[in-house]
């Protein structure tokens, strides 16, 4: 299955692996599971680390490289996914998530998150 993960599932699994639910630390243990990562987290890291936000302390680089070299694949932003937000419910206003909504999607992929309301968008959207 191919799996993308939402940017608090990215930060722990970087760092925090305690704090990853059992679940999502099955799926992503598990050989035959694909795991991919938006440029949308990243950008997401950045902007808050840069307003100082506790939670986002990591550097982007270092997540960015730590993924690559862990085996991710990052699943890059396209038109079709930005015009993909404009169709999506207004359920939750972060545009980061509201693109990693989008992405999965169009293209199809398992979006894993550990927040309920992205985990409330229809389609395949994994709440955790």
């Amino acid at each position: 299955m191919k799996l993308l993960l939402d940017t608090h599932l990215l930060l722990w699994a970087a760092g925090q692996p305690e704090r990853l639910p059992a679940a999502a630390l099955e799926l992503i243990e598990d050989a035959s599971n694909e795991l991919c990562f938006s440029p949308a987290s990243l950008w997401e890291i950045a902007i808050k680390r840069g307003l100082g936000r506790a939670d986002f302390r990591a550097d982007p680089r270092l997540i960015w490289r730590g993924l690559l070299d862990a085996g991710y694949n990052e699943l890059p932003i396209t038109s079709a996914h930005a015009m993909a937000v404009d169709g999506l419910p207004a359920l939750h206003k972060d545009p980061f998530d509201r693109m990693l909504v989008a992405q999965a999607l169009v293209e199809g992929v398992v979006l894993l998150t550990a927040d309920p309301v992205v985990a409330s968008y229809p389609g395949p959207i994994r709440g955790l």
